[in-house]
């Protein structure tokens, strides 16, 4: 495990989860899926119909980066319960505090986040 105990960690991860929970629930206008929340903000706009596609794909995409990184962030709180926390989830050695303390989140060393980039077109999980 790593020098400093996983309880600051589990903090620091649960405060980034509220923090994620809020902005999706801010880009969704409340509780609504991601389709009632695009409909509802583009049904009846003076915009361009080109205006409306783009801000209807930017929607998506923060939507989809926001549901990716709160994903992230609930595995690595799994990681924690299971007691498998700070350690490279493809090779198995123990992450750096400084990479954890900077993400959390992160489920591989460097040298495997890198090569797992490689391999799958800059995919960050």
């Amino acid at each position: 495990m790593t020098n400093v105990p996983n309880a600051s960690f589990k903090q620091q991860l649960l405060t980034q989860r509220a923090a994620v929970v809020e902005q999706l629930s801010a880009l969704r206008g409340g509780q609504v899926g991601r389709a009632e929340a695009s409909a509802e903000h583009f049904s009846e706009t003076q915009d361009s119909r080109a205006q409306v596609n783009t801000a209807r794909e930017l929607e998506f995409a923060l939507d989809e980066h926001e549901s990716a990184e709160l994903a992230a962030i609930n595995a690595a709180l799994s990681r924690i319960e299971a007691g498998t926390f700070g350690q490279c989830t493809d090779c198995g050695v123990q992450i750096p505090d400084a990479r954890l303390h900077a993400a959390p989140e992160a489920p591989r060393c460097i040298a495997c986040q890198t090569e797992f980039e490689r391999n799958h077109g800059g995919a960050v999980n």
